[in-house]
């Protein structure tokens, strides 16, 4: 299956699913890397990472970086791999 274009940055190419919602936070990896993203999409990569973390964007709806954190506890990891989308 050919990677879906023209999404946040925070989706893995692999990931069939659009994006879900404005990019509204960053998410950083252990080492301080990270990628913007819309909610649904920050929460499967924050799920996929050890170490990460989220942190809203300016003038972004209040509580996103609280919603992707809270999502991303419910999620496996790479959960487009293993799994129902």
């Amino acid at each position: 299956m050919a990677p879906v274009t023209g999404r946040c940055r925070s989706a893995h190419p692999d990931d069939p699913t659009p994006c879900v919602g404005p990019v509204a936070v960053t998410v950083l990896d252990s080492v301080g890397g990270g990628a913007d993203g819309c909610e649904h999409h920050a929460a499967r990569l924050l799920a996929s990472l050890d170490g990460g973390r989220v942190y809203p964007l300016p003038d972004t709806p209040a509580g996103a970086a609280i919603r992707v954190f809270t999502a991303a506890a419910t999620l496996r990891p790479f959960c487009w791999a293993v799994g129902p989308h």
